[in-house]
């Protein structure tokens, strides 16, 4: 089997950089814009199964990129977003701004240093993997199945075939509208986003950002 990994387009919170995890928000227009560029880099695969987070982000961008394939989406609970607890709803700036820099903190160690009631990520990495093991074992002969699901999903499972620290975690990039290809347990490549032009890539200072170890929210 062949797993086709998707982080879901940009939504209206991450583009005002601010945390959703848990938060259930919908893509921003250029998201969609992105979830139509990502359906249109689909196509050269064969498509069997689509997987998507119940979360709308999620599913809105399954929805865009498969337009008029009649392909159905299986909602996985499991394929949520990780939980960030009491940063939910702030901005990156504000969180910046409370005492000792807990972002900066997460940024070089978000094991040892979560948000405060956020979720685990050894808890998150099971729950994931879980699923990654359960969609496999629905499809032995070889398939292509896509998963459309969130950055921190994407980036914990990719720690874990990479067998690295989950203090490792934000030096994966895992753009929006992104597609990371993996033939368990092998990883195959990660955040490919070629399909994106221009105007809908990540911005050349947030890649700078990211570059230097900083996940969008």
């Amino acid at each position: 089997m062949r797993l086709l990994l998707a982080r879901h387009g940009e939504s209206v919170w991450n583009a005002e950089r601010r945390f959703q995890g848990r938060a259930d928000i919908a893509l921003s227009a250029r998201g969609r814009a992105q979830a139509e560029a990502l359906g249109v880099a689909l196509r050269r695969f064969n498509v069997a199964r689509v997987y998507v987070s119940p979360f709308r982000r999620a599913r809105e961008t399954a929805e865009v990129a498969l337009a008029g394939t009649g392909m159905p989406l299986v909602a996985l609970d499991e394929l949520r977003e990780l939980s960030l607890g009491e940063w939910e709803g702030c901005t990156v700036d504000e969180v910046r701004g409370r005492e000792g820099d807990p972002y900066r903190a997460w940024l070089l160690a978000p094991q040892d240093c979560p948000p405060p009631g956020g979720e685990p990520l050894d808890v998150v990495s099971s729950r994931v993997r879980a699923a990654m093991d359960h969609i496999s074992a629905l499809h032995p002969n070889g398939e292509d199945v896509l998963v459309v699901a969130h950055g921190g999903v994407i980036s914990v499972y990719a720690c874990a075939l990479l067998g690295c620290s989950f203090n490792s975690l934000w030096r994966l990039r895992v753009d929006n509208a992104s597609l990371t290809v993996v033939r368990p347990p092998r990883l195959v490549s990660l955040n490919d986003t070629a399909h994106l032009p221009g105007a809908l890539a990540t911005a050349t200072h947030a890649r700078a950002s990211l570059a230097a170890g900083e996940p969008a929210p």
